[in-house]
């Protein structure tokens, strides 16, 4: 499949001034919402483009938006902001099925991903997906926040990002530096999964910043409600994207079983 347009900065959100890439193939027999990571804080639609000329070569139409971000904006207006794009797309004139459309993200994309296959039984793809929130924070109640060297976040992609391993300083800092501490467990992702939630291809590396924690629960939750889906564990410490040529044959594979 040929990529033949890529149209930048189609506005979706006029109040917000927010936007979205579109990724058009020649032919698209189903669409993509693709969600950016970077911890709720920083990060751009730029970062994935990469990722969706690779679904727009399979015949995807691949929409990939920026959303509001900390410190101006805070839960749960990434999540609104999502709502608004899906909200936007079932009035827009796209060349594909609204009924096949699938979410993918990574990391904090990885979280909205989630909700919008809650929300709207989209299958949904979440790479290292921040899912464990409310729970893991009153676990670890005695770990100090820290940012960190974060300092050329928005140039480096996800893969290159924090990868030695487990680094509970910096996740407690994105987590609380975006959800205010009495929306934590309304942050959570299991509880909210519903016997109306999509299909859902789950993965994580075993010994990353992100904890593998939220991967079960939400197998758990999803198995509960007889919602199929996939968890994957890789070895090492990779994130999100550092992982994905590893497991872009199995997404393929995933998304052609429920968008045909």
């Amino acid at each position: 499949m040929i990529l033949t347009q890529i149209t930048k900065d189609v506005v979706y959100d006029p109040a917000h001034q927010l936007t979205a890439d579109l990724f058009a193939p020649a032919q698209a027999h189903a669409g993509i919402i693709q969600i950016h990571g970077g911890g709720w804080f920083r990060g751009d639609k730029s970062k994935d483009a990469d990722w969706a000329e690779q679904w727009a070569e399979l015949g995807y139409f691949v929409i990939v938006p920026n959303y509001r971000i900390a410190p101006a904006a805070h839960f749960p207006a990434a999540q609104d902001d999502m709502e608004t794009l899906y909200q936007w797309l079932q009035q827009a004139d796209l060349p594909f099925p609204l009924t096949k459309l699938a979410a993918v993200g990574s990391s904090a994309g990885g979280n909205l991903a989630a909700m919008l296959g809650i929300n709207h039984g989209l299958p949904t793809i979440a790479l290292s997906g921040i899912l464990d929130i409310g729970d893991w924070l009153s676990q670890h109640e005695a770990v100090v926040a820290a940012e960190g060297d974060t300092s050329h976040f928005n140039q480096q992609a996800s893969a290159t990002i924090n990868q030695t391993g487990a680094n509970d300083p910096f996740y407690k800092w994105f987590i609380t530096n975006y959800i205010p501490a009495a929306d934590d467990n309304a942050a959570s992702v299991a509880p909210q999964v519903t016997s109306a939630t999509g299909p859902m291809y789950l993965a994580n590396s075993l010994n990353e910043f992100v904890p593998t924690s939220g991967l079960f629960q939400m197998g758990a939750a999803l198995g509960q409600h007889g919602i199929p889906f996939t968890l994957q564990t890789l070895p090492g410490s990779r994130h999100a994207k550092g992982y994905l040529a590893d497991v872009f044959p199995a997404l393929q594979l995933f998304l052609a079983t429920y968008l045909g």
